[in-house]
């Protein structure tokens, strides 16, 4: 959005034209990137759920928005009815799509890879994680 230094009328006006451009540098001070997590969630769900917890909370502190749907479907998907699994990890990938990038904590699971499949075609920044949060180089 281009802001003008000049009124509808063609004057001078210094005064808006300064508001406006403060706000536009504060709106652009606080953009955060939309990030997916992806981590083990099958198996020992309880376990699982608390690790993803902690993966998010790692992503707020560095800045970024965390996207988990493995923590949102589960709360209305049956992740143990093949076909509702599916559909979650169907939506799952959809928001994949939203984000900018893919991070990926722990062991890959099964869903996981097909995750980490769909972010390499398109070409999608990966970064791995371990259990603690540290970045592994692959």
């Amino acid at each position: 959005m281009k802001i003008s230094k000049y009124n509808p009328e063609g004057y001078h006006d210094p005064t808006p034209y300064k508001a406006l451009t403060n706000i536009m540098k504060e709106e652009k001070k606080e953009y955060l990137p939309l990030i997916y997590i992806a981590s083990p969630f099958s198996g020992d769900t309880e376990r699982n759920t608390i690790r993803a917890q902690r993966y998010c909370r790692f992503a707020v502190s560095k800045g970024y928005i965390p996207i988990a749907p493995h923590l949102h479907y589960p709360q209305f998907l049956d992740d143990e009815d093949a076909d509702e699994r599916e559909l979650g990890l169907r939506f799952a990938l959809i928001l994949l799509g939203k984000c900018e990038e893919l991070w990926v904590f722990d062991k890959v699971s099964e869903g996981m890879s097909r995750e980490i499949a769909k972010a390499k075609k398109r070409g999608m920044p990966i970064r791995y994680f371990d259990s603690r949060c540290e970045e592994v180089i692959t």
